[in-house]
């Protein structure tokens, strides 16, 4: 059996890195960083335009029917060239109004969020950080909402909100438009810049109730998991890259570093470190589609150890730089900021953990 990619897979993930090598240089990550609010329009088409926003959207409604497994190849990529944009937030409110959305819901905003039109996120975290569906506190009664979000991925960005709150049956979804009476929004300074965390307040917001209810709060919330453990993925890769290059350029006392056992040993052991987890969070992706009994734990697994693993790789490569690692005019520092948000997005890794060790009777 084959346990690698498909060729329309590595040409997927060719295809998007080409994009963003010619598109995305760190000067234009910088640029948009740093812009009001995080977002380029233009550079979003351009996603668009590859087919990226639509990977995970069905068919019949724009986009192209495709697993986790290759929004997951697209988020290490974009994790890579750490690219700004909403593409998390975007890419969870897919998948939450294509699996636990009405037919009128999907009909409505899935074509949209596909095309570009629109942007989406998923609101689930409040102001204690906890990150549990069951346990949200935001109220709806008559139809509509009331309460305050916490750290909603691009939450001032996105068009329509698939915010997790409970009504008289208990916690559901529900979608609200950011345009919509009683919405207020703001983003929070955040160390990565790249990805912008929002505040939302809801003050008596007409929503509409969806289908899927708490069993899909809990899939998007998996879903995310395993795309951040992609994008960790990506910006370990990127990180090791750039280590090993400039080992191979600095010198000290007349040689290059990488030279120096020291140094030899301490690349070799992030590229030993990094290279097996790969297949944890390509079988989290899998287990979503395809074992779905499984998918919960393995996306609790994929999310705690990749996040874990960027962690250190930020640490020990900015050390291995000496002391530029640390400036901000070199680019290290945009994968270190990274790191800190995919550690603590939607839960950190002890949270995970623990999730997991319940979800497996320990």
């Amino acid at each position: 059996m084959d346990f690698g990619l498909s060729q329309d897979q590595v040409l997927l993930k060719d295809t998007i890195r080409r994009f963003l090598d010619a598109e995305c240089p760190t000067t234009r990550v910088r640029s948009v960083m740093e812009g009001p609010t995080g977002h380029d329009p233009a550079l979003w088409q351009g996603l668009v335009g590859l087919g990226v926003t639509g990977l995970a959207v069905p068919a019949e409604h724009g986009g192209a029917g495709l697993g986790l497994l290759d929004l997951a190849l697209a988020a290490e990529e974009l994790g890579y060239a750490a690219t700004p944009g909403p593409f998390l937030a975007n890419a969870i409110a897919a998948i939450a109004i294509a699996e636990g959305g009405s037919d009128a819901q999907r009909a409505r905003w899935l074509p949209r969020l596909a095309d570009g039109s629109a942007i989406g996120t998923f609101a689930l975290g409040e102001a204690d950080g906890a990150w549990d569906p069951a346990a949200v506190q935001a109220q709806v009664k008559g139809g509509r909402l009331s309460g305050k979000k916490a750290l909603v991925p691009d939450g001032s960005t996105a068009d329509v909100l698939v915010v997790v709150a409970r009504d008289e049956k208990g916690p559901g979804l529900f979608l609200a438009e950011r345009a919509a009476a009683g919405v207020t929004t703001g983003d929070y300074t955040g160390v990565d810049m790249t990805r912008r965390l929002s505040h939302v307040a809801f003050e008596n917001t007409p929503v509409e109730a969806m289908p899927g209810g708490l069993p899909t709060a809990g899939r998007a919330r998996d879903a995310a998991l395993v795309l951040l453990a992609a994008d960790a993925y990506g910006g370990c890769r990127r990180m090791l890259d750039m280590t090993t290059t400039y080992s191979k350029q600095r010198e000290q006392f007349g040689q290059m570093i990488g030279a120096f056992q020291a140094v030899k040993h301490q690349v070799a052991n992030l590229a030993c470190e990094l290279e097996p987890s790969l297949s944890l969070w390509w079988y989290a992706a899998h287990a979503f589609d395809a074992i779905r009994d499984q998918s919960e734990r393995h996306a609790a697994l994929a999310k705690a150890h990749m996040t874990d693993v960027y962690d250190r790789f930020a640490r020990d490569t900015t050390e291995l730089h000496g002391g530029i690692g640390f400036t901000w005019e070199y680019d290290l520092q945009l994968w270190f900021r990274r790191a800190i948000y995919d550690r603590s997005a939607f839960g950190d890794a002890a949270y995970h953990r623990e999730r997991a060790a319940k979800l497996a009777g320990w």
